[in-house]
């Protein structure tokens, strides 16, 4: 049940609209492990002009910049599923907007089950539901 918040330093077309969900959904699943049918993806555009990075504007560069927050129940990855997982998304959102700029950043929060679910249960109350049937 990750929740994907994709941040992208400018507007988007329609295709590239719907690569960013297919594309980091389709990742989420293979190399986290998460289900599909969970993955919630929010797409946020800034304005031209809006996004620095090193005080300097990336599109003035000719760069896209973007940022990834990720989250997940905590202790349902590892280390090495991290770090593909962050290698493969900085290289699909390349092959989405061309040239990403080096300062574009994916954090995966790990959040405690007993403090978020969905469908008003915590992932820990469905853990403990799964174990005791």
């Amino acid at each position: 049940m990750p929740y994907l918040s994709f941040h992208v330093s400018q507007d988007v077309s329609r295709s590239q609209a719907q690569a960013v969900p297919d594309t980091l959904t389709e990742l989420t699943a293979t190399l986290l492990g998460k289900k599909r049918e969970l993955t919630a993806v929010e797409i946020t555009c800034a304005k031209a002009g809006r996004w620095y990075v090193g005080a300097q504007d990336v599109a003035s560069q000719s760069q896209v910049g973007f940022y990834l927050e990720i989250k997940v129940t905590e202790g349902t990855n590892t280390k090495g599923e991290k770090a593909q997982y962050i290698d493969a998304v900085f290289a699909a959102v390349a092959e989405i907007f061309g040239d990403v700029a080096p300062a574009s950043y994916i954090v995966i929060h790990e959040v405690h089950a007993d403090a978020w679910g969905y469908a008003g249960q915590t992932q820990e109350y469905r853990y403990i539901r799964g174990k005791s049937l």
